[in-house]
């Protein structure tokens, strides 16, 4: 069985799509997904290269990811002790969409669409089914569409669920083949990082939850993304410092765009609506937009030096 699994990675790995390219009409670029995009990390490290290196483009990068969010509309019993069942994306991406108009909108099921339950057909149908409904909503607004696969579940918390990714993740690789969707793969690039670093530090993890991934985790998925929007000069970084150590005032733009990327996140969430309960109350969105009004002037002024 290991055998199998180390030659499906290796298919994965080098079956790579050709680079999507981003066209001159797409300025407002959407994040969908759930708790993994909502952390904002990838996203922040992914509006601060294209701040960086194509300044004079002014693509507006949202992230709109929901913590406990399923597109299958699944929930397990007593989620959150009983709190709250998890938000499904069935109840507010036709708020979204007509009141934020994306260009491109790239979205990251999966992770939670599973409930951390093993295998089930049921469940996977359900999956398949919320996957196919997003797609064929995104088009219908007249937006692009990139899908991502989920990332890794660590099989050091469960090798069942781990499995139920690996099995969603290959599903929707299969549908640029059978369906002709955009498909960005970050799954096995994770998978195949993690093993790897585990040959020399046994200890390794990208989570300790294994679900939330930190800094490499998220620098995998952002290098992944970039590849995919044909952005080769990124593939030899390391990490995200390494990939803006290149670039004048990178780290002070990082942290600026961390803020700015807060800012919006939290006013339009507030603004669109959702159920899911604990999340911070953003600001209305002319105040949201007076405030990166200013952090954008101080963007400028550190790429003019």
């Amino acid at each position: 069985m290991r055998f199998i699994i180390f030659v499906l990675l290796g298919l994965q790995i080098h079956c790579t799509a050709q680079p999507y390219s981003l066209s001159n009409d797409v300025k407002r670029i959407v994040f969908l997904g759930n708790s993994i995009t909502y952390s904002g990390k990838y996203i922040s490290y992914i509006d601060a290269y294209f701040t960086i290196l194509y300044p004079e483009k002014h693509f507006e990068f949202i992230n709109l990811g929901l913590p406990s969010e399923t597109v299958s509309g699944l929930s397990e019993p007593n989620h959150a002790d009983g709190k709250f069942a998890r938000p499904d994306l069935h109840e507010r991406l036709e708020r979204l969409l007509v009141k934020i108009k994306p260009d491109l909108v790239l979205a990251c099921y999966g992770m939670n669409d599973g409930i951390y339950m093993p295998f089930d057909e049921d469940r996977f149908h359900k999956y398949k089914e919320g996957m196919g409904w997003l797609h064929d909503q995104i088009l219908k607004s007249g937006a692009s569409l990139l899908l991502i696969t989920p990332p890794v579940f660590d099989e050091r918390k469960g090798k069942a669920y781990s499995n139920v990714l690996d099995i969603y993740s290959d599903w929707l690789i299969s549908c640029r083949y059978t369906s002709n969707w955009e498909v960005i793969d970050i799954h096995w690039p994770m998978k195949k990082y993690l093993e790897e670093q585990r040959l020399t530090d046994s200890l390794f993890l990208f989570a300790d939850d294994g679900i939330h991934p930190n800094e490499i985790g998220h620098f995998i998925i952002t290098k992944q993304i970039l590849l995919y929007l044909g952005e080769t000069e990124f593939a030899n970084a390391k990490d995200i410092k390494n990939a803006l150590s290149n670039y004048e005032n990178g780290d002070a733009i990082l942290n600026l765009i961390e803020k700015r990327q807060k800012i919006v996140k939290d006013a339009w969430l507030t603004f669109i609506g959702h159920k899911r309960p604990g999340l911070e109350v953003g600001l209305p969105i002319t105040e949201a937009n007076a405030q990166c009004v200013e952090i954008n002037k101080q963007i400028q002024a550190l790429l003019k030096q």
